[in-house]
């Protein structure tokens, strides 16, 4: 789990609150949480875990754990022409053809050596595999105040709605003083929709008219952090193709501003990726890992789609961890990513 966002020891929470109609002109959906193998690996934290994922990721599970089942209802030999059709099936469920490739490695090295004998350990196998997969370390919390946090993605992912539920809990569950920079000065409306947000959550906001410098605003945003004892800044910015490379200069820009306004910020930096897009979300993580650098990494709208399978791609390839997943459009449906729970929730029937 990410511990950025740890809820409170023995605190009772409080009822999460739809999202406002007038915030959701972005991608209002939001995101959830995992759970564990029928036989293998700890126990689940958090009774019903896996039951939320599986409801949430249902089509995914659809594409995947369906066909699956089918495939592995007859078989009684495990062999080549077997691990052909999985590979095809991995692949159009979105893992990718470089990680479906790798997860069946050491698998087709098993069965050339007679260890894997029967379907259900071939399946127990492959849970294992993906669940390592996409199990990355967490970045650890930086020791600074007030902690800096960049926000990044294309337009539509809902970049800015995600900014408020992570603004929720760190203020609700841990008791912080929140600010957040409208640094979306390009979208029309985007900062007039943040500022809605802060005034429901009830956090402090720094904004300027669209059009704007967005690093100017970073800039004074950081001013007004430090002077008002702030513990966590996050910083909303424009959303852009990953191919417009004028505008990732901007966002090299506000890096460089942020560090001049305090040095070190961002101290993180996490991008926003739609879980509807597929491998196309595998691409933009890549480019912006490489222009601006990527720390971690939240999927949203994974409820409704059959392409979460580009998690496991996601997390394999870049090695960028997954902190959080969106699977609805409430403020609870945020949830820390679980390994297990999404292994379970996307292969068991």
């Amino acid at each position: 789990m990410f511990d950025w966002f740890r809820k409170k020891k023995n605190e009772a929470q409080p009822p999460a609150p739809e999202a406002p109609a007038e915030a959701a002109t972005e991608a209002a959906k939001a995101e959830p949480e995992a759970a564990a193998p029928p036989e293998a690996g700890p126990a689940l934290k958090q009774p019903g875990l896996f039951s939320r994922f599986k409801e949430k990721l249902s089509a995914t599970r659809s594409r995947l754990s369906g066909r699956l089942e089918t495939l592995l209802a007859s078989v009684r030999t495990i062999d080549d022409n077997l691990l052909d059709e999985l590979e095809e099936l991995l692949i159009t469920a979105d893992l990718g053809v470089a990680t479906t490739t790798d997860l069946l490695f050491k698998i087709r090295g098993q069965v050339a050596k007679k260890e894997l004998s029967d379907a259900r350990a071939l399946k127990e196998t492959l849970k294992k595999r993906i669940r390592e997969m996409v199990d990355l370390p967490r970045p650890p919390r930086p020791e600074v105040k007030p902690l800096v946090i960049l926000v990044v993605g294309i337009n539509g992912v809902g970049k800015t709605t995600t900014i408020a539920k992570l603004a929720r809990r760190l203020k609700e569950d841990e008791g912080q003083k929140v600010l957040l920079a409208a640094g979306d000065t390009f979208r029309s409306a985007a900062v007039e929709q943040l500022t809605i947000w802060a005034e429901r959550l009830g956090v402090d906001i720094v904004s300027q008219p669209t059009g704007a410098d967005a690093s100017a605003v970073v800039f004074d945003a950081l001013t007004a952090a430090r002077a008002r004892g702030s513990d966590v800044v996050i910083i909303d910015t424009a959303g852009r193709l990953h191919t417009q490379i004028n505008l990732m200069d901007e966002l090299k820009k506000i890096q460089r501003v942020a560090g001049k306004a305090m040095p070190g910020a961002p101290h993180h930096t996490i991008l926003v990726l739609d879980g509807h897009t597929g491998q196309n979300a595998l691409r933009q993580a890549q480019t912006f890992k490489e222009a601006v650098g990527v720390d971690s990494i939240i999927v949203t709208k994974l409820d409704g789609t059959a392409k979460g399978g580009v998690i496991v791609s996601i997390a394999h390839e870049l090695k960028i961890p997954i902190v959080f997943v969106g699977l609805g459009e409430t403020f609870e449906d945020l949830q820390p990513f679980d390994p297990q729970a999404f292994t379970e929730a996307i292969l068991e029937p």
